[in-house]
């Protein structure tokens, strides 16, 4: 157990006050009732079996802020990292703050925020390995840093930027509410060591002494609908209409037509900064996958193409057609999603155990996505040995062969299909709003058609220039799939961008930012997507053969996969979560890239990684 310092101070122990039986949002502060098998048993604080005798071991706790009374000298953060051994670019809490007014009625608002231990944690569902857990004792949402491989997709759902990615340790870890503390009755070592009372701990929906408001909003503070935290504020001093952040963020945050006591909403921060290629900003964390992504859309596109073909009369590579050139095409799709399967991992802090993404079927779009492209890669290659490799097969009745070659054959066509559904679902991130729209279902199929049949079809062309052959009315019929593909992304688009000014808050800040700082290669991409398609058509109606045609085909198909890569950099580059405000130096993105552009990260104690993937 955690030994209490002799003569422990009063405010460093928790309150024992009176609470209802729900809180506001309906659930029961009374985390489970009385005689449940879940009661009793010990959490095995270092090791140690005993049980805590604390009554209130079983209720909901959470934080209290009171905002008029920080005065943001970060004491709360450093005894949470001297408490929990962080290194300095860690911190389970951070205190930012908001700016609003001018000279001299200039008003600054700090906010301290760590985990808020949500009655409905979107990192405990998000989490593909399982490594989340919602503990009866106290209502503290856990994190194993041993079960994590290191994916982050919970730091991608979560809207407070609780969970920290240690891209150098190669997992995540977070606030554990000091659990160790509260079983022999002491407060979260962050509350404790607050000088000003401004951070206070308790069972959820009481007042700490002295106190009067118990909100769930306060300007920065995302919409707590989302998860429901465990967190309840005070802000009650005046503050200007509008409210700044200090970090890189292009957000803002403006007060409703409801006065003074009015919800602060995020508005885009425009400030005037011009259109640019952005390229070098293109290159993210998240390059494996970028190309992850495409390679699954465009193997299962053009598998399709070479399945479903000779059913529509298309004169595409088939076993009997190419019985030496068909494996080999098949066997490279394989091994195309193999190296995509390959760089999917190289995104985890620990690949070597990919295999934990399999952990949460029932509740991770992660674990679906990962289940739905291994079942998809397995039936390829099904599909690929009884298909196209008699020599293998040839102990089996030809009847059975082709029985399972076609089972295989729709079996990877159908979870093809349902992998890139599963896909889609890993963006649509209420925290992450420039994600979550339906653009991303269109985008990605869009991809499976368009790059797919550009993939199928100059194979196919390949193959019909050494063989002497024509392929004109095959890339004629395949243009129509690929155009479709093409024009389905580019009306996602034209949506996405349209709706997502009018949303407001971090979606249209994310628009933005495509807008300016890579508005250059957002123009080049939407032109690339216009001019495309007419291009195609052209070129079917042409009726172009031979070298000439294989030549201007595999220009399109360079032209098609260029505008992708870009769209889909911009896709992760941009994007602009809900999460909580930084300073000028901490938790600010614009600072971090310039610690590393000028050697500051060097210095362990700036608190910046040198290298930022």
């Amino acid at each position: 157990m955690f030994q209490p310092r002799p003569k422990e101070q009063q405010y460093a122990w928790v309150p024992r006050a009176a609470h209802p039986e729900k809180n506001r949002y309906g659930q029961s502060i009374e985390t489970v009732p009385e005689g449940h098998a879940l009661r009793g048993q010990s959490l095995n604080i270092n090791g140690d079996a005993a049980v805590s005798d604390n009554p209130n071991r079983y209720k909901q706790h959470g934080f209290y802020f009171n905002a008029d009374r920080c005065i943001s000298c970060h004491a709360c953060e450093a005894a949470c990292s001297e408490k929990n051994d962080l290194p300095p670019h860690l911190a389970f809490r951070s205190v930012g703050y908001l700016e609003g007014g001018s000279y001299p009625a200039y008003t600054r608002l700090n906010i301290s925020m760590a985990c808020n231990h949500c009655d409905n944690p979107v990192c405990l569902k998000g989490c593909p390995t399982r490594a989340y857990t919602k503990f009866a004792e106290y209502g503290a949402v856990l994190q194993d840093p041993d079960i994590c491989f290191g994916c982050g997709y919970c730091t991608w759902v979560c809207p407070y930027n609780a969970p920290q990615l240690d891209t150098k340790a190669g997992h995540v870890s977070k606030c554990n509410m000091c659990v160790d503390r509260l079983e022999v009755g002491l407060k979260p070592a962050c509350s404790s060591a607050c000088l000003a009372g401004a951070l206070d701990f308790g069972i959820i929906e009481t007042k700490p002494e002295n106190r009067h408001q118990t909100e769930t909003r306060i300007p920065g503070f995302p919409t707590p609908g989302i998860t429901h935290p465990n967190i309840r504020f005070q802000q009650v001093n005046s503050l200007p209409r509008e409210m700044r952040r200090t970090d890189s963020m292009p957000i803002r945050y403006e007060r409703d037509a409801r006065g003074e006591g009015g919800i602060y909403l995020p508005k885009v921060a425009e400030d005037g900064r011009p259109r640019r290629w952005g390229l070098k900003g293109l290159s993210t964390r998240e390059n494996p996958l970028v190309v992850f992504t495409l390679v699954t859309q465009a193997v299962v596109g053009a598998f399709m193409v070479l399945f479903l073909g000779p059913m529509f009369g298309l004169a595409v590579p088939t076993p009997s057609s190419y019985p030496v050139a068909w494996p080999l095409l098949v066997f490279g799709l394989i091994g195309l999603q193999t190296l995509g399967l390959v760089l999917s991992t190289l995104h985890l802090g620990r690949p070597h155990r990919f295999y934990r993404a399999f952990n949460n079927l029932r509740h991770s779009p992660v674990s679906r996505e990962v289940a739905g492209v291994a079942v998809f890669y397995n039936l390829l290659g099904l599909y690929a040995v009884f298909a196209g490799l008699p020599q293998l097969t040839a102990w089996l009745p030809r009847v059975l062969v082709d029985g399972l070659a076609t089972a295989a054959g729709w079996g990877t066509a159908l979870s093809g299909v349902v992998a890139l559904y599963f896909m889609h679902r890993i963006y649509r991130i209420p925290a992450r709003p420039y994600w979550d729209h339906w653009q991303v279902l269109t985008s990605f199929y869009g991809s499976m058609l368009a790059l797919g049949g550009l993939l199928a079809g100059l194979a196919t062309a390949v193959l019909a220039v050494l063989a002497g052959t024509g392929f004109a009315p095959t890339l004629g019929a395949l243009a129509l799939p690929v155009c479709a593909g093409l024009l389905l992304e580019s009306f996602g688009l034209w949506r996405h961008a349209r709706d997502l000014p009018r949303a407001g808050g971090e979606g249209s800040a994310g628009h933005y930012l495509q807008s300016t700082d890579f508005g250059k290669t957002y123009v080049a991409r939407n032109i690339s997507l216009g001019v495309l398609p007419p291009v195609i058509a052209g070129l079917a109606l042409s009726g172009i053969e031979g070298l000439p045609g294989l030549v201007l085909w595999g220009t399109v198909t360079v032209l098609a996969i260029a505008a992708a890569l870009a769209g889909r950099a911009i896709f992760y580059a941009v994007v602009v979560p809900t999460t909580m405000p930084g300073a000028f130096f901490w938790k600010n993105a614009g600072f971090q890239q310039h610690a590393r552009e000028t050697g500051l990260a060097e210095m362990p104690q700036v608190g910046v990684l040198a290298d930022a993937h």
